[in-house]
């Protein structure tokens, strides 16, 4: 992630309610519809060699109910016999059977090493398909949610590799041409993993482009890259310029590289190991940093060139590329920042820190040809301030006032199967990675992963991460690298609360924030509504103060047995998907 910048999810105060005092039980009914489904929903369980976590993650806890972002209260499924089925809800109590709208041309049940199927919406009239035998089509719609102009056409259908699902979609023009991009998301054996699980995970990133004129609409595949991890993206999305991807990922990605360019890798690396000596050496104190630089007989002061700014260095030697060069890991005073030549014929650089005291983990940020060389009076200072983390006693002193920590008095929801995850920005031309949130990779757990939703369909997915007890939600700005990810809205103490249920399943929220919501694996769906006003006088009787707001919990229970296999948010209702029926729970009044 060399020269990538290093951001951070800021989090804006106002959103933060540091005096929540907790979500009320209520007991209020919620309205609940059921639909029985003509034919069971094409559900594919995991076959004996698909065994991993990793698995279990991107194919055992799918989401088989899909929201259409573009006409709120349309969702589709796919069932046994391969056919797209829709249900659009206008009123509650005049619910019409899900309608076929469109249907695979290949028999699925003719695959024995299959997917389930998936389904994507790239814009109000493009969609992208997976049979889950690895091909994919591509399709124009028409204008979705209205039976009159809705026409599932197929202009792209082809066999794209082993079998995958798709992880996102999104349709654009470039240089006055349509455009669609997809994200095939695979769980593949690895022959050469023999410490790990054994399986790697890669997401291919597929572009199409319309080739011919516009009636015809004839696409072909303009760009196929791939990139290669060791877990399943928690988020992944495309831009929706196509220019960039962004992922949050407990272990990083990155690009598998065309056969050439290895090889060029593999010898400039070659050059690199014989070049073993670093090029300069550097150290610190509170105050300062010193820097040494080892220089030819030949080279004179005049040939040497040494630029200072309050957030970089440059140093160059006659008319060679610079030798050192970038963003220094803090600020200087550029003013007061000096460098000599010694009698060794060595050049010493002497930097002043702007903030005196912390110690800077790097000089020049992703900068690998130097090395740090520690005094023995700061190893000694650092190994003093660590002892009390170490003792060949355990325990040793029970009685003193701040005992060590004892893992038995964390509760279950304050553990986490991750420590942390990454969240990075991947340019589409360079395949490099331009922007790193330093925050999630440091703060250990506390940036947990939650869910993932649309609030607008113009814009990338929201992610929802917990944030201390809270969960927050996060807007990626593609277009704003100075703000590339906005805090927009916040679910109070739902992080807490959703890490004490053991059996979650899925977890959404409403596009609008009014609530958020979760199930468990069979029949219970809790909901979580936002603070509302109370129309009538409430007191807290412990603070003797009067309560302005509320904000309640309500439980729904299904009546059924079967698992729950598909689970969506919209702002009046939830839809709920199991093998055999469909859902409607009524959350909200309409406006």
């Amino acid at each position: 992630m060399e020269g990538a910048a290093h951001c951070s999810l800021e989090a804006k105060r106002p959103l933060l309610d540091p005096k929540f005092e907790g979500y009320k039980l209520s007991l209020e009914p919620l309205a609940c519809y059921q639909l029985g489904l003509d034919a069971a929903v094409a559900e594919v369980k995991l076959r004996d060699d698909q065994y991993t976590l990793d698995h279990m993650r991107a194919f055992g806890m799918y989401n088989y109910l899909h929201l259409d972002p573009w006409y709120q209260d349309n969702v589709y499924y796919v069932d046994q016999f391969g056919r797209v089925m829709n249900l659009s809800v206008t009123l509650d109590t005049a619910l019409q059977k899900p309608r076929e709208v469109f249907r695979l041309p290949t028999d699925l049940t003719a695959y024995d090493n299959r997917l389930c199927a998936s389904v994507y919406f790239s814009s109000s009239t493009w969609v992208t398909i997976s049979d889950g035998t690895g091909r994919l089509y591509l399709i124009k719609s028409g204008k979705r949610g209205n039976s009159a102009s809705e026409k599932w056409e197929i202009v792209f259908n082809e066999e794209l590799g082993s079998p995958f699902i798709i992880a996102h979609s999104v349709s654009f023009v470039k240089s006055d041409k349509h455009s669609v991009a997809v994200l095939l998301l695979r769980v593949e054996k690895d022959e050469l993993d023999t410490k790990g699980s054994g399986f790697h995970i890669t997401l291919e990133w597929v572009t199409f482009v319309e080739m011919g004129k516009v009636d015809e609409h004839r696409y072909e595949i303009c760009k196929r890259r791939v990139l290669q991890g060791k877990s399943v993206p928690h988020y992944a999305a495309v831009e929706p310029s196509g220019d960039g991807l962004m992922i949050i990922s407990y272990k990083p990605f990155k690009f598998v590289q065309e056969e050439e360019e290895i090889l060029e890798e593999n010898d400039d690396k070659k050059t690199t190991n014989e070049k073993k000596d670093p090029l300069y050496y550097w150290q610190q104190t509170e105050d300062d940093l010193t820097i040494t630089v080892h220089i030819p007989q030949d080279i004179t002061k005049d040939d040497i060139k040494v630029h200072f700014s309050p957030d970089s260095l440059r140093v160059t030697l006659k008319d060679q590329p610079a030798l050192m060069e970038g963003k220094l890991y803090s600020s200087v005073d550029h003013e007061s920042c000096t460098w000599i030549i010694k009698e060794n014929k060595s050049l010493e650089i002497i930097l002043i820190k702007k903030n005196e005291g912390p110690r800077w983990p790097e000089l020049i940020v992703g900068d690998t040809k130097g090395e740090f060389i520690m005094d023995s009076s700061q190893c000694a200072e650092i190994s003093e301030s660590l002892m009390h983390l170490t003792s060949e006693v355990l325990n040793p002193d029970p009685e003193k006032e701040n005992p060590p920590c004892n893992a038995q008095e964390l509760e279950e929801c304050d553990a986490f199967l991750e420590d942390g995850a990454s969240l990075c920005r991947f340019d589409g031309d360079t395949l490099k990675v331009t922007h790193v949130d330093v925050s999630t990779s440091i703060n250990l757990g506390s940036n947990q992963y939650l869910f993932s939703v649309v609030v607008d369909p113009k814009e990338m997915p929201c992610f929802c991460l917990r944030h201390d007890v809270d969960a927050l939600l996060w807007q990626p700005h593609s277009d704003q690298p100075q703000n590339m990810w906005e805090h927009i809205a916040t679910f109070n103490a739902l992080g807490y609360v959703q890490a004490s249920k053991q059996d979650k399943k899925f977890m959404a929220c409403a596009p609008d924030y009014s609530y958020a919501a979760l199930c468990e694996c069979l029949r219970r769906i809790f909901i979580y509504r936002q603070p509302t006003p109370l129309s009538t006088v409430l007191y807290n009787r412990k603070e003797g103060r009067q309560v302005g707001q509320v904000a309640k919990q309500l439980v729904a229970t299904l009546e059924a047995s079967d698992p729950i296999l598909g689970f969506q948010a919209t702002n009046e209702r939830l839809f709920v998907l199991t093998t055999k029926t469909l859902f409607l729970i009524k959350v909200n009044a309409g406006n």
